[in-house]
């Protein structure tokens, strides 16, 4: 088959388009997907940078997120049948296959129908942002109906999703985005108030929003320096959820509004091997293909590319410019 291979750490070109072995399935509990999509995430980039998460040799197969049909099953699959459409997050970290290549192999547990309504396109794009969103603003966040929310970086991969599953929790969106482009984009997708953060900081414009008292929870997508200027934005006694390492900081602020702080890492299930924390992001998919078939989540693709372009996808997202996400057709 077809596959991108990560051959080497470093810049985008390390990518190539090669001819491999088909996987094949060892175990009665598996199903073959012939992938249709694979969906580009920051962690793809991040891994082609700095190295494969398990000590496992190059090259090796990016790509957590894919969506595909199943073609062949094991003895003792119950869940799915050839010529099933199916979406997932599975590999692409150093040790299983990932998902930029013709076919993968996957064990039934992890794998989840398609929304009847969504594109192969659409549903291999939304798997690691929505359980992401999911975990940021619901499981760590604990964001209730009523509250209000600070997304940053609203049009992004992660941040286009939170919006709206904020929203479909009743809670209030403040969020942030760099143009008047990304302002329109994110409204339309339902926030109530935008901050144009190139502008200036941000933390005086959420606080003047919300009468002084912040938000109740803040979500960062971003990085050190934004997680920095959220304490600020963040009410007393509210959380501050992050998806990133925030660096060396003075919490004393933090402390004195009582914060609970929080850390968002959807790969931990995958990297520390926990079966339970796996099933939960099942549901989760299974939660949102309801609301995608009724029309009350939609995805933003920013750009398709042909699997060949997988070196382009990877500059894409590194410019950090991106609204929505960018998927490879396979």
């Amino acid at each position: 088959m077809k596959a991108i291979m990560m051959t080497a750490i470093g810049n985008p070109d390390v990518l190539e388009l090669q001819d491999i072995a088909e996987p094949e399935i060892s175990t009665a509990t598996q199903v073959k997907v012939r992938l249709k999509a694979a969906g580009v995430n920051p962690v793809d980039t991040k891994i082609r940078r700095n190295g494969l998460l398990y000590d496992n040799p190059l090259p090796a197969v990016l790509g957590c997120d894919g969506a595909g049909e199943v073609v062949e099953t094991g003895s003792a699959v119950s869940r799915f049948k050839p010529g099933d459409k199916v979406w997932f997050c599975h590999g692409g970290l150093g040790r299983e296959q990932g998902n930029y290549g013709e076919y993968n192999v996957l064990d039934q547990r992890w794998v989840s129908l398609m929304p009847e309504t969504s594109s192969f396109t659409e549903a291999a794009a939304l798997p690691l942002v929505l359980i992401t969103a999911w975990g940021g603003l619901i499981d760590r966040g604990g964001l209730q109906s009523g509250q209000t929310v600070l997304i940053h970086a609203g049009a992004g991969g992660v941040g286009h999703v939170a919006i709206q599953l904020a929203k479909l929790k009743g809670a209030r969106v403040i969020t942030t985005v760099s143009s008047e482009q990304k302002a329109e984009f994110v409204q339309a997708l339902g926030a109530d108030e935008v901050i144009r953060y190139t502008k200036g900081g941000f933390a005086d414009a959420v606080n003047e929003l919300t009468d002084g008292k912040g938000a109740d929870l803040v979500f960062d997508t971003v990085g050190a320096e934004v997680f920095k200027q959220s304490i600020q934005a963040t009410a007393h006694f509210g959380r501050l959820v992050t998806l990133l390492d925030p660096g060396e900081l003075n919490l004393a602020e933090a402390r004195i509004r009582n914060l609970l702080i929080g850390f968002e890492l959807m790969l931990t299930p995958m990297l520390r091997d926990l079966p339970e924390a796996r099933d939960k992001h099942v549901e989760i998919l299974n939660q949102c293909t309801q609301w995608l078939e009724k029309g009350q989540l939609k995805t933003h693709i920013g750009k398709q590319l042909l699997l060949a372009e997988a070196a382009k996808a990877h500059e894409l997202i590194e410019t950090g410019h991106s609204t929505g996400k960018i998927v490879l057709i396979i």
